[in-house]
């Protein structure tokens, strides 16, 4: 416990708060440090753009323990709404609002120092709820993971115009690859984290719907039939893991509500039959198609003529014969034999012409 209040104090001292303490012990690992209202005020300008919501949610996914991340976004009518999934360790049913108050934590001794800033003050999901319309857990449980649900008002909390395009990677002088062209929109958020936690972290980025596939998919590989077989309930069940337990189409536009996701019957239908194919996971794609960009292009000669060549059956003979003749001329005079008739072979752009050669004493 002695480090732990060893890193408060130095992140106390780092952001200028000298009262930097644990005000409460919520249990279950959850703590609330004291926080000034000054700070309060400043966690409404942490949060400028939906992007910024992105990342603190992957982070947060992170250092919950999660080992695979799911993010579903959609948006109409100027409302952008995100899904994000994980297999961390969950949130108690009891801590499910407590979480978004200022300075609640469960990273008290595990505050993180990354490309970001530091993580673990417990004040990005406050801060993302300050700013957003609605954020909120929509299922979790201890070791389960869990399903939380942001909505923003994009003419309020702005995002890049452009939210299709993926970028572009490179390694760098370093041997990283990193991402370089593209928007910095919710895609190259996604990509940069997932670069950034490439050997911690599985990041899926999709619509609802792509991601409903993904989640059954995975579960459907990944756990073994028994599991399913001796649950009485999907919420038993690990949050990614729970559309695995679909027996038919209405079984899974339930457990898909339950856990956020909306789906139609015939999505669902498609999603059963294997219609719909599970995303690759976003540094997959990334990479892939770094290596597929990075291939050196071939050259194609427009000039060059590629028909083949053939020879008639006749015209060879003769020729085998002319051969054969001008070799006994070169045999004479180097005392050497042909036991056999020449080889000759005719390729595309080739013929070849070849002798086995005997020595005469």
């Amino acid at each position: 416990m002695g480090d732990s209040r060893e890193l408060v104090s130095f992140i106390a001292s780092m952001t200028g708060e000298g009262n930097l303490r644990v005000e409460e012990n919520l249990g279950e690992g959850f703590v609330k440090l004291r926080v000034s209202e000054a700070e309060r005020r400043q966690a409404k300008h942490d949060i400028q753009h939906v992007e910024d919501v992105v990342i603190e949610m992957l982070r947060n996914a992170r250092d919950a323990g999660a080992s695979k991340i799911y993010v579903a976004m959609q948006k109409e009518e100027g409302v952008r709404t995100l899904l994000f999934f994980d297999n961390g360790s969950g949130v108690p049913e009891d801590m499910r609002e407590r979480i978004f108050d200022a300075r609640v934590t469960s990273k008290l001794e595990t505050m993180k120092m990354d490309r970001w800033g530091v993580h673990g003050r417990g004040m990005a999901l406050f801060s993302i709820r300050r700013n957003c319309m609605v954020a909120q857990v929509v299922a979790s449980g201890m070791q389960l993971g869990s399903s939380f649900r942001v909505v923003a008002d994009t003419s309020s909390l702005s995002e890049r115009t452009d939210q299709s395009t993926w970028p572009s990677a490179a390694r760098g002088d370093d041997g990283v690859v990193v991402c370089t062209k593209g928007p910095h929109n919710i895609i190259r958020t996604a990509c940069e984290f997932a670069l950034e936690e490439l050997h911690g972290c599985d990041v899926y980025l999709g619509s609802p719907t792509e991601i409903a596939a993904t989640l059954y998919a995975h579960a459907s590989s990944s756990v073994e039939a028994s599991t399913y077989l001796f649950t009485d309930d999907p919420e038993e069940l690990p949050v990614i893991d729970r559309l695995g337990y679909a027996a038919d189409a209405s079984d899974f536009i339930a457990i898909a509500h339950s856990i956020g996701i909306d789906v139609s019957e015939r999505t669902a239908h498609r999603i059963l039959s294997g219609a719909l194919q599970p995303l690759k996971s976003v540094s997959s794609r990334l990479l892939r198609a770094r290596g597929a960009t990075s291939r050196k292009p071939v050259s194609v000669d427009l000039v060059r003529d590629r028909r083949g060549l053939k020879i008639s059956s006749e015209d060879l003979d003769r020729f085998t014969r002319s051969v054969e003749k001008s070799f006994s001329d070169l045999a004479d005079r180097y005392y050497l034999s042909c036991p056999s008739e020449p080889k000759v072979r005719v390729t595309r752009d080739r013929i070849t012409i070849s002798f086995d050669i005997g020595k005469d004493d």
